[in-house]
Formats: structure tokens, C-alpha cells, sequence
């Protein structure tokens, strides 16, 4: 995970929070949070890598639509890096 840029560590977690993610949903959800176009060029390329590295799995919806899933792996690298993080950001509430 700490190899990954923090654009594809937000795709990692987006995918993680969708119900069935997709490329446009993973897409309109990094625009709500970065509050500007994300291109094509910037997150396809981002998920390939992610794809790559193992930690996301592609599949097919339709002739047209990419599915996205997190594999074990990545489950496993979002766990690591929230306890990591939880060791030095706790909130109170």
C-alpha cells in the first residue's frame, strides 16, 4: 500500500464502499470527493495498476462496463493501513 499514490489509495477505498462498482460510479463517486473532473486518462490507467499490483479485480458487467472488487489482498492492505493510521489519528466522538 505505501508504494500506491493517494489518488489510487481513494480508488481503493471508493471500490471498497460501492455495492457494485463500476468505472462510472468509481468515477462520479473521486468527483464528489476531489470537487472536479476526474478524466478517463487519469482513472482507468489508476485501476489498471491497482489491478496489476492485485489488490482489485476486473470484471465484465456488460459489453461495455468494467466491474471493479477488491481481492483479498486488497482487503487486507485497506485493513493494515487503517490501523496504521489509527495509531496516529484517533477521533474523538
Amino acid at each position: 500500500m505505501q508504494d500506491l499514490t493517494g489518488f489510487q489509495r481513494d480508488l481503493l477505498y471508493v471500490i471498497a464502499g460501492l455495492d457494485e462498482p463500476h468505472g462510472l460510479a468509481v468515477k462520479a463517486e473521486m468527483e464528489e470527493y476531489y470537487t472536479s473532473e476526474i478524466h478517463h486518462g487519469r482513472l482507468y490507467p489508476n485501476l489498471d495498476t491497482l489491478v496489476d499490483k492485485g489488490l482489485v479485480e476486473k470484471g465484465k458487467l456488460d459489453q461495455r462496463t468494467n466491474s471493479y472488487a477488491l481481492t483479498r489482498r486488497g482487503q487486507r492492505e485497506i485493513a493494515a493501513r487503517r490501523e496504521w493510521e489509527h495509531q496516529y489519528v484517533t477521533l474523538d466522538e
